[in-house]
């Protein structure tokens, strides 16, 4: 694609002008910043971009750095590298920020149905069963009286009914209108319906009450054909809704077969020891002193990398990343606010690990592996930092599994989105609706963060059953106890379906 830069050619759209979207309803500092480094195509720091704001006049640059350091900035898909700020091209939320701003067109184009203009008779025209059918399909007719309703059924008959003959003609058609059988209302004087002697109803004569019911309906079937305009196909959004499902799960598949690493090091500033962790083959290896460059030379194997504050981290190796996909396992929020008084907890990784792992000691203390690093007790070094990766990589398979991870603190107990998780990979949810529709159980090990050596050793089989409402599905153990889905470190099938 030719004039495109490294962020457009990853989104595949054209290179956008920040002028482009200066009207745009979503058009603010955040927003002008995600278009000005689209533009540029590499990473700007603050000032770069205010000089940009006011050469396209949207403000000056004292103002526009006042809002662009108020708002944010290094949140998804923006990223803070030193004092440049960049954009991942692998966040999902850059490429809806895209579709957002009108950079590129929805994946799915609009359909809807065109219902052919067709001129309704006039109030002279006795009313069809065709034309009550479409007037009150699932209608609210709560603000019609028995009188305008009981004249349309009568009068699209051409002929007597009885109460209960009426009554149901208007409840197959209407959950929303329960017509009273009052043979009172009708029989009094001056009633366009009268009462038979054999306890019928019939129309008396066409007059204004008549052509008012016959009004009435037919421009509910204007209103009708109207919003029909508006709402899509049936069929139609059926296959486009068929077709996005494939292609999540195509995208899934292909988010699968990549090969992930975990990457744990210390210092974090200098590294002298790192631990690689493998995630499919589930493997640790640790590289010590001289053997760094090896460990740089298995990273550049791997097609997704993460650690905490991962680009720091790379750049500390010196591990010339290129296009492979950087995950960030450091908190996804920095903190808290616990009460009105601004009292704000601080979110620290191991606070996440502890509550979503049940893992108390998840790292290290520095001080003391400082001292290891010092006096030459490598052995005791390694065995911390790998005990260390292990949590880390129980937080990231908690994360992937329930596309967040678990803050607890005192009476907190919430769950926070993991960025590291795309919208199109499956979850708890993805695969308890999976194990329902094929009959089968789930193996799920919760509590604490599985064992490394037997991750499965403490499995047990539940079934899955819908919940009370009926939109979700519980987990049942063999004792008919519940499961609580935030407290599941994995899950399984347990069958393997082909």
């Amino acid at each position: 694609m030719s004039g495109t830069n490294s962020y457009c050619e990853a989104l595949r759209i054209s290179v956008p002008k920040l002028e482009a979207i200066l009207e745009h309803a979503d058009a603010n500092a955040y927003s002008f910043l995600i278009v000005a480094l689209l533009e540029r195509g590499a990473p700007m720091t603050l000032l770069e971009v205010a000089e940009r704001f006011e050469e396209v006049g949207i403000t000056s640059v004292e103002r526009a750095l006042h809002s662009l350091q108020r708002c944010r900035p290094a949140r998804p898909p923006v990223y803070r590298d030193g004092d440049h700020y960049a954009l991942d091209p692998h966040d999902d939320e850059l490429d809806l920020w895209a579709f957002r701003l009108g950079l590129r067109p929805p994946q799915v184009p609009r359909l809807s149905v065109v219902t052919p203009s067709v001129p309704t008779p006039g109030i002279e025209v006795r009313l069809t069963i065709a034309e009550l059918d479409e007037a009150w399909r699932d209608a609210d007719l709560r603000s019609w009286s028995d009188q305008r309703i009981a004249l349309a059924v009568l009068d699209a008959h051409d002929g007597p009914l009885t109460p209960e003959e009426v009554r149901g003609f208007v409840s197959a058609r209407t959950p929303y209108r329960l017509l009273r059988v009052d043979p009172a209302q009708f029989g009094r004087r001056g009633s366009p319906v009268s009462v038979l002697g054999d306890g019928r109803w019939s129309v008396v004569a066409a007059g204004d009450a008549l052509a008012s019911a016959r009004r009435a309906v037919r421009e509910r079937i204007e209103v009708a054909r109207r919003w029909a305009s508006y709402r899509p196909d049936p069929a139609v959004l059926g296959a486009q809704k068929k077709a996005v499902e494939r292609k999540r799960a195509e995208h899934a598949r292909e988010l699968a077969e990549l090969r992930r690493v975990l990457v744990y090091a210390f210092p974090a500033r200098a590294p002298a020891v790192v631990v690689l962790l493998d995630v499919a083959e589930h493997s640790i290896a640790t590289y010590v002193a001289g053997e760094i460059d090896a460990a740089r030379d298995r990273i550049l194997g791997f097609d997704v990398i993460g650690a905490i504050d991962v680009r720091a981290l790379v750049r500390a190796l010196e591990v010339d990343v290129g296009e492979r996909r950087l995950v960030e396992l450091g908190p996804p929020q920095k903190s808290k606010t616990l009460n009105r008084r601004g009292r704000a907890l601080k979110i620290t990784t191991a606070l996440l690990v502890q509550g979503s792992c049940g893992i108390s000691r998840a790292f290290g203390d520095e001080k003391v592996l400082a001292a290891y690093l010092r006096d030459g007790q490598a052995t005791k070094l390694k065995r911390r930092l790998e005990a260390d990766a292990k949590s880390l990589f129980a937080l990231y398979q908690y994360g992937r599994l329930h596309g967040a991870v678990r803050l607890r603190w005192g009476f907190l107990d919430e769950m926070i989105p993991a960025p590291w998780v795309h919208r199109d990979e499956p979850t708890l949810y993805d695969l308890k609706r999976k194990a329902h529709d094929l009959g089968v159980s789930l193996e799920v090990v919760a509590g604490n963060g599985p064992g490394w050596d037997d991750p499965w050793a403490r499995a047990r089989v539940c079934e899955v059953v819908k919940d009370q409402g009926g939109y979700g599905y519980d987990l049942v153990d063999d004792d008919g106890f519940l499961v609580d889905d935030r407290e599941v470190q994995s899950a399984r099938l347990s069958v393997v379906v082909q």
